[in-house]
């Protein structure tokens, strides 16, 4: 079983195996690359992300800078938005869903580490070698989320469609379905429901209509 297999399976593995760190440099310099681009450098930039992300639909944008650790272990669906400093540790695989929001500063991190000091420092592999070894739990984000500013999704998370996850929050365990949730760690703070449209604030709302 190659290291990346490990990863995949829900093993401890070693992030510094060769391999992986021939994908990690190849993602680490296209997302540098990304994010010395100018928004209106799309074309440049587009054909950036269909060399580093696994699977992108249509639509996405990304305001920059971005970071992928991996890259190829993302799938994103159609009309992603991304504000500035989106960071994806992918070691595990992420999935995002359509017509997703996020916000500044939004973090993906799927890497755990030994909680035992011991552990993280050093132990050993299959044939008794010395070895720093942590392991990775997937994250997946459904349709129609919007995350706020600075959130962080932990990995093993799965965020059901149409969430909002208010800003600063450190989201630790899954949120159902249209949920509103927020906090360190996060936790559903209530339902979303009709009683939060646009129509029930005309002094927003103005002359504009929902769909």
């Amino acid at each position: 079983m190659t290291e990346e297999e490990k990863i995949f399976a829900g093993q401890l593995f070693c992030p510094g195996d060769p391999a992986l760190k021939a994908i990690k440099l190849r993602a680490h310099k296209l997302s540098q690359r990304y994010s010395q681009l100018a928004e209106d450098q799309a074309a440049d930039r587009a054909e950036i992300l269909s060399q580093l992300v696994g699977k992108m639909g249509k639509g996405c944008f990304f305001q920059g800078p971005i970071f992928f650790h991996y890259g190829t272990h993302t799938s994103i669906g159609d009309a992603l938005f991304c504000n500035y400093n989106f960071t994806v540790q992918d070691d595990a695989k992420v999935t995002i869903g359509n017509h997703c929001d996020f916000g500044p500063n939004v973090s993906i991190v799927t890497p755990v580490h030994p909680m035992l000091p011991d552990e993280r420092q050093q132990m050993r592999d299959e044939n008794g070698n010395p070895i720093r070894l942590c392991y990775a739990r997937p994250v997946t984000i459904g349709n129609n989320v919007w995350l706020g500013a600075n959130v962080v999704i932990c990995g093993g998370v799965t965020i059901g469609d149409g969430c909002v996850i208010g800003a600063g929050s450190v989201v630790t365990k899954d949120i159902p379905p249209m949920s509103f949730a927020a906090g360190n760690p996060c936790h559903v703070i209530r339902p979303i429901t009709e009683e939060d449209s646009m129509i029930h604030k005309p002094e927003i709302l103005g002359k504009n209509r929902p769909l």
